[in-house]
């Protein structure tokens, strides 16, 4: 594909490696063609790489097939799922599942982008519900004006709430900040 033809969030391959497209800008330079600065992200380690394209060169589209996945159970190091249209059993490890084990329970759906066969990228949902396992006692006459506590959640993480919070209550959490969104009624 042509590097003007590049989107925010599009895979795509540069020698071989897969990265994602973070940002780019199209600068015109005095002298010259115009550029385009690019920020990618490389999906194996992390790491971000800056690079100058020009309008006039081409860049490999990757194309990733994204499967949804059930959640089944975790042992140290390894986290196990299952496809949902094959049930073929999948195991990712530590580096792999990222920050799901701190939001996931048993049976949860999420989203597994593969790249010839292998997982490359977790989605999470974007919120997920967990019961309070332990917190401080509520703080009569204390109002959720900028005062929060912290509250350990069914999977172990910790989050700030408010401090009318009970032990057992069910909360929504964020994956993509880790906050406190609201309290949810069964």
């Amino acid at each position: 594909m042509k590097v003007t033809d590049m989107k925010k969030g599009q895979t795509v391959l540069i020698d071989g490696k897969l990265y994602v497209v973070m940002s780019y800008q199209h600068v015109k330079l005095g002298k010259g063609g115009a550029i385009y600065q690019t920020k990618f992200k490389n999906l194996v380690d992390g790491g971000i790489r800056d690079v100058r394209l020009r309008s006039e060169e081409t860049i490999e589209e990757a194309y990733l097939e994204k499967r949804n996945y059930e959640y089944l159970y975790s042992s140290p190091g390894e986290h196990v799922f299952m496809d949902l249209e094959t049930y073929d059993q999948i195991t990712l490890d530590d580096d792999g599942f990222g920050d799901g084990p701190k939001y996931l329970k048993e049976n949860e759906q999420i989203q597994i982008s593969m790249y010839d066969g292998k997982p490359v990228v977790v989605t999470l949902p974007n919120t997920v519900d967990l019961v309070v396992k332990d917190t401080a006692p509520e703080i009569k006459g204390a109002t959720a004006t900028n005062q929060f506590k912290q509250a350990t959640m069914e999977t172990g993480i910790v989050v700030q709430v408010p401090p009318f919070i009970k032990i057992g209550e069910k909360l929504r959490i964020d994956t993509r900040t880790g906050e406190y969104v609201t309290r949810v009624k069964d």
